[in-house]
């Protein structure tokens, strides 16, 4: 993805309990360096690791929120 400073900036929602919401297209680096990508008008990032989708949010911190 572009980075220059012409770029719009994305917008980052958070959520006291849910998920980081980002206005996409997004790249997400995991821990063990590989990348995975998303081409969604908004994206719901997994904060709390209950999600089978990690690191899309799947909605399952509602189980036990």
């Amino acid at each position: 993805m572009p980075n220059s400073p012409s770029d719009t900036p994305r917008r980052v929602t958070l959520r006291r309990k849910g998920p980081l919401l980002v206005e996409g297209p997004v790249e997400v680096e995991l821990e063990d360096g590989s990348v995975v990508s998303c081409d969604r008008f908004r994206v719901a990032l997994c904060t709390c690791r209950r999600s089978r989708r990690y690191p899309w949010c799947d909605t399952s911190h509602r189980d036990r929120a």
